[in-house]
């Protein structure tokens, strides 16, 4: 592969040619068509309670009907999805999303009368033999014990309806407004994604200017945003009460699959962690010759002779260290990148950040902003390893490949490590320092950075309860939360209070899109860790974990490698990889 070649557009006419296309347009009005069928099916078989008599036959067919329903939509979800991202000025791709947001409620609706209906069934006589649900108990099981925090059905699908022009409305502002935001930065109108790249020039008054140019344009929107949040968070607060959880945390550790004890040995861990990532800070402090970082010099670049990562040469690294793991690794690498699977151009009308969405069987698309340093590398690993990971669950129904946020993080964090390795294994000082940096820059992100999230988002839901808050109140609470977590490791007077309406995660009716980030990265390193005492048998169960992560919760497939993810020492055991990391970063430095 030529190595000078520029960030890819992604080719999505293996699934539709155009938005205007027959092809499309057919494969949305049969959707409609089934859906249309589909509720025609639950009045008629009295799918909303568990009433009367229900045969094993009836519970099979309409399983099969919702697999059938969530296919449909993951393949022209993620069609459309990956067209706003790439453009929210397309007016018709916009408009047609917004439709099939419409038949998306719809779906949930029957997915929420399922769960009721199958609520009060005894499931025991038939999950006990082989068969279709017996393949689906664990996905079935779940929905039981979902179905306790059902409203009745009439408001359930209410809600449904509502939300359309609610959280999913407020979401989509904050998309949109955000996505065309431009900033004038030293004369110069760039897109806010640019504005946020610049966080990476090598010249600090270049990322200070960014960074005031950034806030102000934040501050321009503020009232607009914070309405976004506001609208977002009192929907949920609502919502979680009449369903009778206890909080909005409380429903967040069941959608991660995972219980309190878990997180609390998780967060315990982590703060204990933070004065070692502080360590880290002031290391990099000193490689950029000043006393205390900002908060943007957070992902300044510290080698001035580290290596410039070519697009191409970024896909020739990645490629070749999956090799190493496995040969299907390798393969499927390859393979995204000869097939265009990936979007890496940074332009206006481009949301920023990066993601993974499934498409079509083990077909995904992946956007990212890339820009040539190590840190984009390491992106680039990420985002396959979620790929990776849909390749796995592929020959899974739809219902049972639904993985939660805290295993969706496995794979990519383990391939972020696989590269990482592999670059240090080569590397000279300057670029070591630069991979190290990168590294965990990563790892403070998502401990330090996500923990501070984490005890904002806390203090939002508990202030949220009471009334609105104001674009100030959001932007103290980020900053309390800052400086619990990031203390003497940054000027505590240059921190950035607007993260809140910068991160997309917040605005989203799934509460606290945070902590499993930070639970991806340390079960991943902790798995790493197996594969570097046993590689070759790790090799084998690691696609197989990949391929059951709709099967079983967490503390279960973790036993599977003997991690018992309730004892605290599992994750500092884990936290320790990355110590020795700053370790490694300070001797380089001191």
């Amino acid at each position: 592969m030529p190595t000078a070649i520029a960030p890819p557009h992604w080719d999505l006419t293996p699934f539709f040619p155009g938005i205007d296309s027959p092809e499309f347009l057919l494969a949305f009005s049969k959707f409609q068509e089934k859906i249309a069928g589909a509720e025609r099916m639950w009045d008629a078989e009295g799918i909303t309670s568990s009433k009367g008599t229900v045969e094993e036959n009836q519970v099979i067919q309409a399983l099969d009907t919702l697999n059938e329903l969530f296919k449909d939509a993951t393949l022209i979800s993620a069609y459309l999805e990956c067209l706003v991202t790439t453009n929210s000025k397309d007016a018709i791709s916009a408009a047609r999303a917004s439709e099939n947001d419409a038949l998306n409620a719809r779906v949930s609706k029957l997915h929420t009368r399922f769960a009721l209906w199958i609520g009060g069934i005894d499931l025991s006589k038939w999950i006990s033999k082989p068969g279709p649900l017996a393949d689906h108990a664990f996905a079935l099981q779940r929905l039981q014990r979902r179905a306790k925090h059902l409203m009745e059905p009439r408001l359930e699908a209410l809600v449904s309806d509502l939300r359309l022009s609610g959280s999913t409305a407020w979401s989509k502002l904050h998309s949109n407004v955000t996505s065309q935001l431009v900033a004038s930065v030293d004369g110069e109108t760039l897109p806010m994604a640019s504005v946020r790249n610049l966080a990476t020039h090598a010249d600090r008054s270049v990322r200070r200017t960014a960074y005031l140019a950034e806030l102000k344009t934040w501050k321009e929107r503020e009232v607009t945003l914070a309405a976004c949040l506001n609208g977002i968070k009192g929907e949920v607060n609502t919502l979680v009460q009449s369903r009778n959880w206890q909080s909005p945390l409380e429903e967040a550790l069941f959608n991660a699959n995972i219980d309190s004890d878990t997180l609390n040995a998780m967060m315990t861990a982590a703060q204990e962690s933070f004065p070692v990532f502080r360590r880290y800070l002031k290391a990099k402090a000193k490689l950029l010759g000043m006393e205390k970082l900002s908060f943007y010099d957070i992902f300044a670049p510290v080698a001035g002779g580290a290596k410039h990562w070519g697009y191409g040469d970024a896909c020739e690294f990645v490629a070749a260290n999956f090799y190493r793991f496995s040969n299907r690794m390798g393969e499927f690498a390859s393979r995204t990148f000869q097939e265009n699977w990936i979007d890496a151009e940074a332009r206006e009308g481009k949301v920023g950040g990066a993601y993974c969405t499934p498409v079509r069987n083990e077909e995904s698309r992946i956007l990212m902003n890339y820009e040539p340093s190590y840190g984009s590398v390491s992106t680039l690993a990420h985002e396959l390893g979620h790929a990776y990971h849909n390749l796995c669950l592929f020959g899974r129904t739809p219902i049972q490949s639904e993985t939660p946020m805290t295993m969706a993080e496995t794979a990519s964090i383990f391939c972020e490590t696989i590269v990482k390795e592999a670059a240090l294994e080569s590397a000279e000082d300057a670029d070591k320092l630069d991979i190290l940096e990168a590294s965990l820059q990563g790892a403070c992100q998502v401990v330090v950075d996500i923990s501070s999230r984490f005890f904002f988002e806390e203090s939002v839901f508990h202030k949220r309860s009471g009334r609105e808050l104001s674009a100030s109140e959001f932007c103290e609470l980020m900053l309390d939360a800052q400086r619990r977590t990031y203390g003497d490791g940054l000027n505590e007077w240059e921190m950035h209070p607007y993260m809140w309406a910068a991160k997309p995660h917040y605005y989203s009716s799934y509460s606290f899109y945070n902590f499993p980030y930070m639970f991806g990265l340390l079960f991943g390193l902790g798995l790493y860790a197996i594969y570097r005492r046993e590689p070759e048998a790790f090799r084998a169960r690691y696609d197989d974990l990949l391929g059951s992560t709709g099967l079983a919760d967490v503390a279960t497939l973790a036993k599977g490698f003997d991690i018992d993810v309730r004892d605290v020492s599992f994750w500092r055991a884990s936290l320790a990889q990355v110590e020795r990391d700053v370790a490694r970063l300070e001797s380089l430095v001191y």
